[in-house]
């Protein structure tokens, strides 16, 4: 199913969340992910198990705040979103270059 996977699906995931501190976390069998703004944790945790079938440990959720970006003499802002942490149980694992 992993690779059948799609942000476009309906689904609360929209997908990965690359940085250099996620992909550090990745080490430590952690994935980010970028999810509705209306997604809570139960939610997150049930579709994560859903799709890649694996076995949540935890997840924690954090809104990212909106950013003010100048552009030329116009001000513009980036907008906040909501990504999720997922930790995953020992043994599971989620190959993001198939997903």
């Amino acid at each position: 199913m992993e690779g059948n996977w799609s942000a476009s699906d309906g689904s609360l995931l929209k997908g990965f969340y690359v940085s250099e501190k996620a992909s550090l976390l990745n080490s430590f069998n952690q994935y980010v992910f970028k999810v509705d703004t209306h997604a809570n944790k139960a939610e997150v945790k049930k579709q994560v198990e859903k799709v890649f079938s694996v076995k949540v440990r935890d997840v924690k959720i954090l809104i990212m705040p909106e950013k003010r970006r100048d552009m030329g003499r116009h001000p513009g802002v980036k907008p906040g979103f909501k990504k999720a942490v997922v930790r995953l149980q020992e043994g599971h694992s989620i190959d993001q270059a198939k997903a």
